[in-house]
């Protein structure tokens, strides 16, 4: 099964990326790839769907291997990115500039991502500064502790914004809290997709250091590791890959958790392998998430976050019985 797990996998993904632009509320032809640009279905297609799939999948992928290498980095199998209080370092971002009215863009690029991209920054600084102020330099436990208390932090200070808004800035900062795939256009594609090309980079180029350092720091250092500095690499990285997605998508929960363990049970444990198959399935199935959010309550649709959220955490709790 291994072995042809990576093949599988490939299929897998490139089959719901191209089936699911023409399923929706309105189910589109497939001759309208080919048809009049002006039409009806055609600017559905190119402007809406495909689009949007293509985001799905960019930010599912970039998700899914952030979470496999935090998962490494902290040899904790519930460690993911939305522990560590980047995504609501982002939402603080956001809630923020919207809540003073502020409306500008940048290079076609709405001032609501650059603000959720700064709150993330924000974050990555704030849980580095609270990770190493212990003596000894930065370890994985207190840098997930520190996340962990960021996000609370962060959370806290959202829902004192949300509060002191009016009620239709308040049910908008509410709105991109849930995190969401609508994106008109390729802006949106073209901006993340830097993002999913450095993490995957990363993690395959350093996919021999993270078989290292799930079996310890100190085999890793005697294997010729510059442990802390790798880890602070991977660390910043990570956290800012994360927040580029946050500010195109909003907070997506628990892809980053679920895809990795999933992968496992295909690929092994072997970081290479498994980096690739993360790459093919979170794209995959947050596409999948994001067409159920359009087909399930049509014509309305449900943020994709809140789907995500509620698999996650039915995940979540079978992993820490499995573990216990």
């Amino acid at each position: 099964m291994k072995r042809w797990a990576l093949p599988l996998l490939f299929a897998f993904s490139l089959t719901v990326v191209v089936a699911a632009p023409f399923v929706g509320a309105m189910n589109v032809p497939f001759s309208a790839v080919f048809g009049d640009p002006a039409s009806g279905p055609a600017r559905l297609l190119w402007e809406l769907r495909i689009p949007r799939v293509l985001l799905g999948w960019i930010t599912g992928s970039t998700l899914a291997i952030c979470g496999l290498v935090f998962q490494a980095l902290f040899r904790n199998p519930l460690a993911s990115p939305d522990m560590l209080g980047v995504s609501t370092g982002a939402a603080f971002g956001a809630v923020l500039y919207i809540r003073l009215g502020l409306a500008f863009s940048l290079f076609g690029i709405s001032g609501l991502s650059f603000a959720a991209f700064a709150g993330a920054l924000l974050a990555t600084f704030a849980i580095y500064l609270a990770g190493t102020v212990k003596r000894g330099g930065m370890s994985e436990g207190t840098l997930l502790l520190a996340g962990i208390a960021m996000s609370f932090l962060f959370g806290s200070a959202n829902m004192i914004v949300q509060y002191s808004g009016g009620y239709t800035d308040t049910f908008r900062m509410m709105r991109w809290s849930m995190g969401g795939i609508q994106t008109v256009g390729f802006s949106s594609v073209w901006a993340t997709l830097p993002a999913l090309a450095a993490i995957l980079v990363t993690a395959l180029v350093s996919s021999r250091e993270l078989d290292l350092f799930v079996c310890g720091e100190e085999i890793a250092a005697g294997r010729g590791v510059a442990v802390s500095r790798l880890r602070k690499l991977l660390f910043t990285i990570v956290s800012v890959v994360v927040g580029v997605n946050v500010a195109a998508c909003g907070p997506i929960a628990f892809v980053g958790l679920m895809a990795p363990h999933i992968c496992r049970k295909f690929v092994g444990e072997d970081h290479r392998r498994l980096t690739l198959a993360s790459f093919f399935f979170g794209g995959a199935f947050l596409v999948l998430c994001d067409t159920a959010a359009r087909i399930l309550w049509a014509p309305a649709e449900v943020p994709v976050g809140i789907l995500t959220s509620c698999a996650g955490s039915i995940f979540f709790l079978w992993l820490l019985l499995r573990e216990r």
